[in-house]
């Protein structure tokens, strides 16, 4: 990254940390509702260490680091959530992206050194869907701070995705992807990060229009169950374009699923 890059990653990760500290207050009231949920459901006993997860991987990124891709997860799982990892995509997912990746030499991107990963929101669950539970207990507080995630890694990710895009040279822009298809359509879960990341997008300033870095944002499914890689396959398979050229068509068919539907 270049200074400005660098600069505004910092300022990023600083306070992303700081909303961390301070979503931490609904902890052990999450934990409890975490524990009813997975009573219900039948979810195998783990210890819920980390209701609200900061992803320690953004700790190790440095200056001298090229970002080519902000990959976007959904929430974090049971893997992500153990103090140990504290950290995103480290999961099964995970292993299949960085193997996607290492699969594929050609797009030059390392897994777990050129890429930001993010989530829609550091609250954890053992199941995404899991999240639909907060609605169906009528959980006040944890909607509203589920909410209040999303909206904040929305706008906050548009921005750093910007800042990132506009302060790069010309030979590379980087991307952002959304994985997790399903649950950023009109009744999904993550409805509010999808529309406030399209609000935040359309949004343009004095110098530079988020409508450009807008081109580079792009929806898949999730890494999970394979599904990434079966959909790319398959519309590989249809269209017959190369890897690059799948990737950016798949991509944007998608988004205009999701945002303009």
């Amino acid at each position: 990254m270049n200074s400005k890059q660098w600069d505004y990653f910092c300022s990023f990760r600083e306070s992303f940390k700081q909303k961390i500290e301070e979503w931490q207050v609904y902890s052990d009231e999450l934990e409890h509702i975490l524990n009813k949920i997975n009573d219900i459901t039948k979810t195998p006993a783990y210890p819920i260490e980390t209701p609200i997860v900061y992803n320690k991987n953004l700790d190790l990124i440095k200056k001298d680091d090229e970002i080519k891709l902000i990959v976007i997860g959904d929430n974090p799982g049971k893997n992500e959530q153990m103090k140990i990892n504290n950290s995103y995509l480290v999961g099964q997912a995970g292993k299949l992206a960085d193997n996607f990746f290492k699969n594929h030499p050609e797009l030059k991107i390392d897994f777990r050194k050129n890429v930001i990963i993010l989530n829609k929101t550091p609250i954890h669950t053992a199941k995404t869907n899991m999240i639909n539970y907060f609605h169906k207990f009528e959980e006040k507080n944890i909607i509203n701070l589920l909410n209040q995630t999303q909206i904040w890694m929305a706008k906050e990710t548009a921005n750093l995705h910007n800042e990132l895009f506009k302060n790069s040279d010309e030979s590379y822009k980087p991307e952002l992807w959304l994985v997790g298809y399903s649950e950023l359509s009109s009744k999904g879960i993550f409805t509010t990060y999808r529309k406030t990341l399209l609000d935040s997008y359309n949004t343009s300033s004095s110098d530079f229009n988020f409508l450009e870095s807008w081109s580079k944002v792009f929806v898949y499914q999730h890494f999970s169950m394979n599904r990434f890689a079966i959909d790319l396959k398959n519309f590989q398979k249809t269209h017959n374009f190369q890897l690059n050229d799948s990737l950016s068509q798949l991509g944007e068919f998608h988004k205009n699923n999701i945002f303009l539907n």
